[in-house]
């Protein structure tokens, strides 16, 4: 497992700054995102699900938001495209190997949504969020699981 405050710090962080989305609320939304997701420690979905990458990306869901988001919200697709490192490695495959466009990507899963974050240290606010808009009713994941691996990665 990656270390909680170090990724929070050196990755999160700097991340979210680059496409002008931090904020504390936003900061403990991804970081809880990835602590729910992957334990901060899984890279592909457990079980033979397509999810990849720390906060458990669909491959189809990292599609809908460069064809159906980003490609309406340039600025934002700009900033995003920005971090992708340069050569061969395709997008999706970056979700694996590129912890800052990751951690982009999935802030912008959440941007996109008009609902307010919650307040800055509301755990359970976030667990609704990420319950709502990334776990999502489809998914099996419970409010009380994004608490759970917060308490944990403490």
């Amino acid at each position: 497992m990656l270390n909680r405050d170090q990724f929070r710090t050196l990755i999160v962080g700097p991340a979210l700054r680059a496409i002008g989305l931090w904020g504390v609320a936003a900061e403990e939304l991804v970081l809880g995102t990835a602590l729910v997701e992957s334990k901060l420690k899984y890279l592909k979905q457990l079980g033979g699900g397509p999810a990849l990458g720390l906060y458990q990306v669909e491959p189809a869901t990292h599609e809908d938001l460069w064809d159906n988001w980003l490609r309406y919200n340039p600025d934002h697709g700009d900033r995003l495209r920005a971090l992708l490192m340069r050569g061969s490695t395709p997008a999706i495959d970056q979700l694996v190997c590129n912890l800052y466009y990751a951690t982009a990507v999935c802030r912008l899963l959440y941007y996109r949504h008009k609902e307010p974050l919650a307040k800055p240290g509301d755990i359970a606010g976030h667990a609704r969020y990420w319950k709502q808009y990334y776990n999502t009713y489809l998914g099996d994941g419970m409010d009380r699981d994004f608490i759970a691996a917060w308490e944990l990665g403490k």
